[in-house]
């Protein structure tokens, strides 16, 4: 190895995206990630990759896309695995940690860095009717601009 600095992961996330820009949902399995990102579909959003993201490091910015073996492919649970349209490749605005357990007033400046680049995070209830008004109103308020 010749000690250069990573410029691409696989993570363990979904991705969606609305005008050019891309949400990571993380959290573990069983979370709500696929039926997070169907509802949001239902608001314009666009799938990216479901599951699994593999984000890039272009220039100073993060990039999402899905593995070849998943793009347009979207679990729906009790369904089984839909196809839909896929966004290309979609620069990362914000990441939403998927929890149960919510702050009432949390701080604004909470970030995840990921290659080496901070990106603004968010925590968010998946199960609850207003995840995704809340993604929507977090993206707005929050994400990072392209």
């Amino acid at each position: 190895m010749n000690g250069s600095r990573l410029s691409s992961e696989n993570l363990h996330a979904t991705s969606v995206a609305i005008d050019g820009r891309a949400v990571l949902l993380s959290g573990p399995s069983g979370s709500g990630k696929s039926d997070l990102a169907l509802r949001l579909l239902d608001r314009g959003f666009r799938l990216v990759s479901d599951d699994r993201t593999i984000v890039r490091k272009e220039g100073g910015m993060l990039v999402a896309s899905a593995p070849d073996t998943i793009r347009g492919k979207l679990e729906v649970r009790g369904i089984g695995i839909v196809d839909v349209p896929p966004a290309e490749d979609t620069a990362v605005a914000l990441v939403v940690e998927l929890t149960g357990t919510m702050e009432r007033l949390p701080d604004d400046s909470r970030e995840r860095t990921i290659l080496g680049i901070a990106v603004p995070l968010v925590s968010i209830d998946a199960t609850t009717a207003s995840a995704p008004s809340k993604v929507a109103i977090a993206l707005d308020r929050l994400g990072l601009a392209v």
